[in-house]
Order: structure tokens, then sequence, then C-alpha cells
């Protein structure tokens, strides 16, 4: 049976690994992109499954951990985009806005595109994509300029010219869009509280090791904030879909602002 801490009791755990200095991680990558190592060794040295929180309202408390100098991103949320019923990124974003994948040929079929694009507020893509919050409709949309697309870089001027084929180059039909009130709920119900370790990294013997530091006891998700979040281009829409497969839409957050989208923080060190 699964020991339940209270939230002093796990703070004190956490507080513990603290003072134990480096720890070896539990996985072989050192893949700095978005590998959950700084996570699963937390949960390891806890003894707890991943996510399963051993407090009484788990359900309402994630644990996410982040390596102390990164720009990384934290994923927030998979949330694929409306219309759902439209099948967005298999049905419209791979077959008429897709790329030559670059092992297409090699590890995967020669017909094998792409549709890879981590997608801000404030600026376009370099293939002319962009997020836009409008506030008056209540929803986070992905937009398409072709006239913003980079044709100084041939690939780009190419890649444009196979769209114009294909699809033309007006706006994405039907246009993919997240309903505020779904991302609210999505988000909201997945972190709505959330114990946020922060570990500094090194590397031994081509494997890395943590040392915990810091943890913010982050409560109350405020999707206002959120909102304010992506409107400031902290908040990034990332595709990530090849033709055999789509990896899932994320809602991602730059990591120095994920306290920010909170009512109450408290820093444990």
């Amino acid at each position: 049976m699964v020991r339940l801490f209270n939230k002093e009791e796990l703070i004190s755990e956490i507080r513990k690994i603290f003072k134990a200095g480096w720890i070896k991680s539990v996985k072989n990558t050192i893949d700095k992109r978005n590998d959950g190592a700084v996570g699963n060794t937390l949960e390891s040295l806890l003894g707890i499954k991943e996510n399963n929180l051993p407090l009484p309202n788990a359900r309402e408390w994630e644990l996410k951990g982040q390596r102390k100098h990164t720009s990384s991103l934290v994923t927030l949320k998979h949330v694929e985009p409306s219309p759902t019923g439209a099948k967005i990124v298999s049905s419209v974003l791979l077959p008429l806005y897709g790329w030559k994948h670059k092992e297409a040929g090699k590890k995967y079929p020669e017909t094998e595109k792409s549709f890879r694009s981590t997608t801000s507020a404030i600026a376009y893509t370099n293939r002319g994509f962009r997020v836009v919050v409008d506030r008056d409709k209540k929803k986070i949309v992905f937009v398409f300029d072709a006239s913003k697309a980079d044709t100084s870089k041939p690939e780009i001027a190419a890649w444009l010219k196979t769209v114009n084929e294909r699809v033309g180059l007006g706006s994405i039909n039907p246009e993919p869009y997240w309903a505020f009130d779904d991302l609210k709920y999505a988000i909201g119900s997945k972190i709505m509280n959330c114990f946020y370790v922060i570990a500094d990294t090194k590397i031994e013997n081509k494997h890395e090791y943590f040392k915990y530091e810091k943890l913010l006891v982050l409560s109350g998700f405020s999707f206002e904030r959120f909102l304010d979040c992506a409107e400031k281009g902290y908040v990034f829409v990332d595709f990530d879909a090849r033709t055999g497969h789509n990896h899932g839409t994320k809602i991602r957050l730059k990591q120095d602002k994920f306290p920010t989208v909170y009512e109450q923080v408290t820093l444990i060190e």
C-alpha cells in the first residue's frame, strides 16, 4: 500500500532530496529538449509512479521538473485544435502545408511529409505561421500569411510554391483554433496546482546528474494570466507531426514564466 503524505510531509521529503547532493538521472538520455528526466528522477526518489503524487488530493496536483539553466519550454497540455471533426493536423496541415520529411526515402517512405512548428503570438515563423489571441471571439487561432514566409531561403520559396499548387496562398480553411473555454478546462484541470522542482545538472561519464535546489509550490492556475502570457509571446503552440504519426499538439510556456500563471507562489529551498 502506497503511503500518503500531506503537503507539508511531501515538502519535507523533497527537502531531504535537496540535501542529498548530486543524483544520477534515471534516464539514459541527455536530450535537453523535453525528456522529463528531472521529474522522472524525482518521482523515483520519492518512490512513486509517474505523476502519481502521494497526496490525498493528488488529482489536484501536478509534479513538474526543469533543469536550472535551460531555454526549454514547459508543456502544459496536449490539445488538438478545433474543429476536431476536421482532423486538422492529418487532413489539412500535413497534406496541404507540410514539407518533405528529412528522413523521407531513408527511414520513412519517399512521400513522408513533416509539419513541425513552434509558434507564438508575437512573430511569424519563417514559413508564415502565427497564433492570434482573439479575445472578442474567445479563441486562440493558428493563422497563415504567405507574405510573411522567408522566401530568401530557397527551401522555403520552393515549399511555398508547392503550397500554392496544393491549396493556394490564402488563409487555412478551416482555420485551426482553441476555444478559451476548452483551453481553460483542459489546462486548468491538468495543472491547477503544481509542485515545480528546479535542478542543477552536470554530465559525468556520458550520464546526466541532478542536484535538486528549489521547489516552487504553485497554487491557483489563472487562465487570465495564461492569456496575458500568450499575448506577450511566452506561450507557444507546438505542432510535431509527420505523415505516419502525429506526436500531438502541445500548448507550451517559457520555463521562467511558468510561476507567473499562478495566483500563489511559495518558494522552498
